[in-house]
């Protein structure tokens, strides 16, 4: 069997691309309503300069940015989108909604999209992809060449928790509080092809791996290997997928700041000749537990020596560090927001509260709903 190779489109400058999953909700029972595919095609006859895509459940809606230069324009299109996708569900009489899970619905009740690949997912996981009730942010940063991708995928592996913890929103799960600040990335691992890639050290070892993967039927299965980061080689990019979805576009445009700054200054490193950051793949998993588990009170492992910090303090000396570089990328305000979610808390902390208050799982998601219209962290 001929396998070709996989062709990176290379990137001349450090684009920017976003993906943004939200879900529709019914205003009465906070629960998912899987009209996705009317929402989406009616926002294209409507919009057709919106770009929507179908995703693996009927009750959600991709928003996907055009190439970018900028956090901010990455932000603006979202607007744009997110409007035109607001205007058609509040006329179905539907909410729109995110978080990396909801916290009480039954995915028994959640149809997956019709589409060849999902349908094969769910034939080979059964259970475990059946359970795939999980939103998340896809943040596409454009790399110059192959060779420097995996070291610079390396690289961000060691700042997995911060990510995470700045961005998680998924502590409910079937009616319960799970303890955890993103129970989406606990289930979404389970997956055979998702979870944290391996630490390849070229792009010679990632072609042999996906050749093997293709050979061995893995691809043909699932369409593509969905780790925490990878390479997207027809759009010449890195694409990190570790932050569950975020309720509000002010937190978005943090999360894609520090995502872009990160990319672009292990970049840098590399022109300059400095060797990258890496960690023992042991000390990578257990950073990712810590930050799903306690998030933004994490403990994480910052050396190959096992020294360890807390993620808010290393959190508040990379806004100090990529400042100057968020200048120069145009994200300046939005990097420093990072600082509001540091001191209010994380999604996954307000909505634990209201929980803890109320006992009510509906009256968090009616405070989520709202912070997508508002744009902003409420409480």
């Amino acid at each position: 069997m001929i396998i070709p190779a996989e062709n990176f489109a290379r990137s001349p400058r450090p684009t920017l691309g976003v993906e943004w999953e939200v879900a529709l909700v019914d205003p009465e029972t906070r629960d998912l309503v899987p009209r996705a595919s009317e929402v989406i095609d009616e926002v294209a006859r409507r919009h057709p300069e919106v770009h929507l895509e179908k995703e693996f459940l009927q009750n959600t809606v991709e928003l996907v940015t055009g190439v970018c230069d900028t956090v901010p324009e990455a932000v603006a299109d979202l607007q744009l989108s997110l409007d035109a996708v607001r205007e058609v569900s509040e006329e179905m009489g539907l909410k729109l909604w995110a978080s990396g899970g909801h916290p009480f619905s039954d995915y028994r009740l959640n149809p997956v999209s019709t589409k060849e690949t999902y349908a094969e997912i769910i034939n080979r996981t059964r259970y475990w992809g059946q359970q795939m009730l999980l939103w998340g942010v896809h943040v596409h940063v454009g790399i110059s060449h192959e060779d420097r991708v995996w070291p610079i995928i390396n690289a961000l592996m060691t700042k997995y928790p911060h990510l995470l913890a700045i961005s998680g929103s998924s502590p409910g799960w079937e009616g319960l509080d799970t303890g955890y600040a993103s129970n989406r990335t606990m289930l979404y691992q389970q997956l055979p092809t998702a979870g944290m890639p391996y630490q390849f050290g070229s792009w010679g070892e990632w072609q042999a791996y996906m050749r093997d993967q293709a050979i061995s039927g893995v691809i043909n299965h699932t369409g593509s290997m969905h780790f925490d980061i990878r390479p997207a080689s027809k759009w010449g990019t890195v694409e990190v997928r570790i932050s569950d979805a975020t309720t509000n576009l002010r937190e978005l445009s943090a999360i894609v700041a520090l995502t872009h700054c990160l990319v672009v200054h292990f970049d840098r490193m590399i022109d300059r000749g400095e060797e990258l950051p890496t960690l023992q793949p042991w000390h990578v998993a257990e950073n990712k537990w810590r930050g799903a588990r306690y998030g933004m009170d994490a403990l994480v492992i910052t050396s190959r020596e096992t020294d360890e910090r807390w993620v808010k303090d290393e959190l508040a000396d990379l806004m100090v560090e990529l400042a100057p570089l968020a200048e120069e990328l145009g994200c300046a305000d939005e990097l420093q927001l990072i600082r509001e979610i540091i001191d209010r808390g994380a999604a996954y902390e307000r909505q634990r509260g209201l929980f803890e208050e109320t006992g009510d799982w509906k009256a968090v998601v009616d405070q989520t709903c709202r912070e997508m219209v508002e744009l902003r962290p409420l409480r």
